[in-house]
């Protein structure tokens, strides 16, 4: 059985419920004004699981994970990551886009610089297998770009509607940076971008040592005719284009 005292302190009248049941505080007109559970303070743990949630649910990084967690192979054969390893690496397919999971070499061709150069890179080459509106090589010491195998019989970028100069989007250590189709790689192998979007990513981007060797970088390349970026080297077109691509992708 349950007893009540109701006693007067400031105006305020005080309800003490039993050990059962949540404390009820009442003002003068006998409403209730506050519900405390007798196990302490409200659910911070679920609110903050919610919150949590919904950050996770409204973020596109995450939402692009979730997307590709799985894939859609459309490669009638892998992909090694170096000349001589074991081909691993699928090209799979999404809505509007390919991608593939590798690591990231560094590619320093194109035109000359400090970085970039037959000084910092043993296998440098002056050309890249397009040109800027100058009709110069790429800069691969400032313009991110991303280095695609060339046809086989495994794969042809081409025919499956990826162009050079179109928005390929890079992701690695939960960071995107992007870039775009600016050169042609061996037909066997997959995972290399430019001095500069290497460095972008935040990892090391010296030629001879650097890039990310484990297949930890998610690479998305957006076909289609609102994919390519004109001029090639406007790296500030190629965010926009690339995010609004993204935004599409994964959805509001």
């Amino acid at each position: 059985m349950c007893f009540a005292m109701r006693a007067a302190l400031v105006g305020v009248m005080t309800l003490l419920g039993c050990d059962s049941g949540p404390a009820v505080v009442t003002d003068d007109a006998g409403a209730d004004t506050s519900v405390v559970a007798e196990t302490g303070s409200p659910d911070v743990a679920t609110a903050d699981v919610a919150t949590e949630a919904d950050a996770d649910a409204g973020d596109p990084i995450a939402k692009l994970l979730a997307l590709t967690s799985t894939c859609k192979q459309v490669s009638t054969g892998l992909y090694a990551l170096n000349a001589g390893d074991t081909p691993t690496v699928p090209i799979c397919a999404l809505t509007g886009a390919l991608f593939w999971k590798a690591d990231m070499d560094v590619d320093c061709d194109g035109k000359q610089t400090t970085q970039c150069n037959l000084g910092t890179d043993p296998d440098y080459q002056n050309q890249t297998a397009v040109n800027d509106s100058k009709n110069m090589p790429l800069d691969a010491a400032n313009l991110p770009y991303v280095v695609v195998p060339g046809k086989s019989s495994r794969f042809d970028f081409g025919a499956a509607g990826l162009k050079l100069g179109d928005v390929i989007l890079v992701l690695y250590n939960n960071k995107i940076e992007y870039a775009v189709y600016g050169d042609v790689g061996p037909s066997a192998d997959i995972g290399e971008a430019s001095y500069a979007t290497v460095q972008a990513l935040g990892a090391n981007p010296d030629p001879s040592n650097g890039g990310v060797d484990a297949p930890d970088v998610l690479y998305v390349a957006f076909t289609g005719s609102t994919a390519l970026v004109a001029p090639i080297e406007d790296h500030a077109k190629a965010v926009s284009i690339g995010q609004s691509l993204l935004a599409q992708l994964v959805g509001p």
